[in-house]
This record gives C-alpha cells, structure tokens and sequence, in this order.
C-alpha cells in the first residue's frame, strides 16, 4: 500500500472532529487525493455498531463492548481504509485503535492489566497501524467548557463521570510515551487556527515531501 494514514486522537472536547476535517481540507486543496473519515463508522455495518455504542446503556459487558469497538474497525479497516491506501491516498482518521486503548483500557477498564491486554492482543490483530498519530492534548476543564458550548445532547462517553474522563486523559498520555516514533502530542488550548496549523505542521514535516 502506497498511500499514508494519519489518525487523530484525544478526549472528549479536545477538537478531533473540527480538526480532523480541517486538516482533510486543507491536504486536499494541496492536490492530496484524500479520504476523511471517523471511528467508530467510516462502512455501512461500522456505522450501525456506532450507534449502538454512542447512543444508551447497550447492556454489555467490558468484553463485549470491546469487541464491538474492534468489529466496527475491522469492518472499516477492510472496506474503506485498507482500499483507500492500496489507491494511494491520504487517509485521515477520527480516532482509531489507540482510542478503544484509553476508553475502555484506562477509563472504563480502570487500567487494570486484563482489559489493556486483552485489547493490545486485538491490536496486534489489526491489519495496519497508522503512520502517524496527532494527540490533541487539552486540560480537562477546558474541554469541559467547550462541550457545554456545543448546544447538543452529550453521548454515552460524554456523560460518564469526571473519574473517567481524567483516566482517558492519562492514558492517551501513557500511549504516547509508549509509542513517541508514532504519536505526536499537540497542544489543543489554542484557538482553531493555531491548532490546524500546529497539526499540519507535524504531518507535514512528517510524512510529506
């Protein structure tokens, strides 16, 4: 496969969706033949699963949730991101396997040593693994302002409590020592701009000629 993936990563508030979609934006206006997309989603059955995750209490357990994180992304691994690449494209991602690693390893799973196993077990099953990954690094109270700013119903993730969110926010940092050829953290309190330039920069000096 010829082409690059870059995934975009961070708690709740942090910016990913606006980000990610700006820099997509912006690559593409740079003649990159580009596909944008998100987790979990980007394929028909991975949208379905989508909802079921993000919407109420779908009664699962732990495990279970997990596997249906890892059913959604091998659904969208194997039919969007896996044939975009073989094109040649520039794959930009909302999120991806490092995710399910801090929501369900370190938050819902309190970072205990099982669930974060039997997750980085599954990641080793996945089929590829992003060239580079841009953590938008944000102090939880800032990102609490901007969610109340939204204006929409939070989901499922969103409404767990404060415990939770600042597990996540750790463990996307632990991730990120863990993988520093990879992942590259950026700060996310700036103002849009400064953010969309500060992430373009790293893929830029990163990946492209």
């Amino acid at each position: 496969m010829n082409g690059l993936f870059v995934t975009l990563e961070g708690g709740e508030g942090a910016g990913k969706s606006t980000q990610s979609r700006l820099l997509a934006d912006r690559l593409a206006r740079n003649n990159r033949s580009l596909l944008h997309t998100r987790e979990p989603g980007g394929a028909a059955g991975a949208e379905r699963l989508r909802a079921l995750l993000l919407a109420g209490d779908h009664g699962l357990s732990l495990r279970a949730e997990i596997l249906v994180h890892f059913a959604a992304r091998f659904d969208h691994v194997e039919r969007t991101i896996v044939p975009a690449l073989a094109e040649g494209r520039l794959v930009v991602c909302d999120r991806f396997f490092d995710s399910t690693l801090a929501y369900q390893g370190y938050g819902l799973g309190m970072g205990e040593a099982e669930p974060l196993g039997f997750i980085r077990d599954l990641i080793a099953l996945t089929p590829l693994t992003p060239d580079l990954t841009l953590l938008l690094d944000l102090p939880r109270e800032l990102a609490r302002q901007r969610l109340a700013r939204r204006g929409r119903d939070p989901d499922r993730y969103e409404r767990l409590d404060e415990a939770f969110h600042l597990r996540v926010a750790e463990g996307f940092r632990q991730i990120a020592r863990a993988a520093p050829e990879r992942i590259v953290t950026v700060d996310a309190a700036g103002d849009v701009e400064q953010v969309h330039r500060a992430l373009l920069d790293r893929v830029e000096e990163r990946l492209l000629p």
